[in-house]
């Protein structure tokens, strides 16, 4: 029963992907129809508009960040969550940090929870680093622009997180002193980055 062939076709990409979009469907010529009868029966659960997973999967990183990226393309992934992006720190943050344009609203997404800073300007277009995870385009903010962000935003995350980014951020050789200090002088904290910077030079 051809039915039975686009749900088991829809279930392999599912197991592929991780996370399914409806439009994923599309190339394999399957009714969008088969994704409701799929979520009744229980073989895949509905994590967003438009975005299923097998059920009882465990989300992965990728899977949420990629939640996020599909529902909210402006968004950039910053502060805590680009740490953890580029592996500069062991926290695993509650929430996904995004910067959005100045007089943005906060998207509304249950799942997964979220944090939302404004940025203006080149603070919010500079730096910006696209990553495809699970075919999804992934923005997030380069290592150097996020140790800068994270004395911006010192009072939200606190300066021992800065400082700990921006040792790790040296030690692991994944941004220079001058990627940072060009960073410092977009997002205006040069003159509070600048003894710590001198101290590791």
């Amino acid at each position: 029963m051809p039915s039975d062939t686009h749900s088991a076709r829809v279930l392999a990409l599912a197991r592929q992907k991780g996370l399914l979009r409806a439009s994923d469907i599309d190339a394999l010529n399957a009714p969008r129809a088969v994704l409701a009868r799929l979520t009744a029966a229980g073989s895949l659960e509905k994590v967003g508009r438009g975005l299923y997973r097998l059920s009882g999967a465990e989300p992965s990183e990728s899977e949420t960040l990629g939640t996020v990226a599909t529902r909210v393309p402006q968004a950039v992934f910053c502060l805590l969550t680009a740490l953890q992006f580029h592996e500069l720190t062991t926290q695993l943050p509650r929430h996904l940090w995004i910067a959005m344009p100045r007089g943005s609203h906060p998207p509304r997404i249950d799942y997964p929870p979220i944090k939302m800073v404004q940025f203006t300007g080149d603070a919010y277009s500079a730096g910006v680093e696209v990553a495809m995870r699970d075919g999804v385009a992934i923005r997030v903010y380069s290592a150097a622009k996020t140790v800068a962000d994270c004395f911006k935003h010192r009072n939200k995350i606190g300066l021992d997180v800065a400082l700990d980014a921006l040792k790790d951020a040296r030690a692991r050789e994944k941004a220079s002193v001058d990627d940072i200090w060009h960073f410092a002088k977009i997002c205006r904290v040069a003159n509070v980055m600048r003894p710590y910077l001198e101290s590791i030079g």
